[in-house]
């Protein structure tokens, strides 16, 4: 089911569940892409200092990956007409390793007249919430 068919989709429907796979070479690429360098997604020693368990993802890395659930539900980006989190963990990424990020969904409510969806994410490494009240409208053109 996708948002194409929107006639169809109904409350308490759940969006395909999406698992992604992040490294350190991940946040070395999304630093790179986004400036923000900060020393907690790439040095222990720092993240530690600062009282941290380890290397952590960015926060807007997490949000947008999470964010792809969306968008691949929808088969089109532009869809997306709302969207807000809250971070409520961070995640470690280990060294080497990967760090599973596990992303589901449902509707949570629709309205026809405006041709909207609104879904609610579930967002977590390890069955641990890492974002929480991850919520997004939805719109078909």
């Amino acid at each position: 089911m996708s948002l194409r068919g929107f006639d169809t989709v109904a409350v308490g429907d759940t969006l395909p569940v999406l698992t992604v796979e992040l490294d350190r070479a991940a946040l070395v690429a999304y630093a790179a892409a986004s400036g923000d360098h900060n020393a907690i997604h790439w040095s222990d020693r720092v993240a530690q200092e600062v009282g941290l368990p380890g290397v952590i993802a960015h926060g807007m890395l997490t949000m947008g990956v999470a964010s792809r659930t969306l968008t691949e539900w929808a088969g089109e980006p532009t869809a997306v007409v709302a969207y807000s989190t809250r971070f409520t963990r961070p995640v470690v990424v280990p060294d080497p390793g990967v760090v599973v990020l596990e992303v589901s969904g449902s509707v949570r409510s629709t309205d026809a007249d405006a041709r909207e969806v609104v879904v609610d994410l579930t967002v977590g490494v390890g069955g641990e919430t890492v974002l929480t009240k991850t919520r997004a409208t939805l719109r078909l053109a």
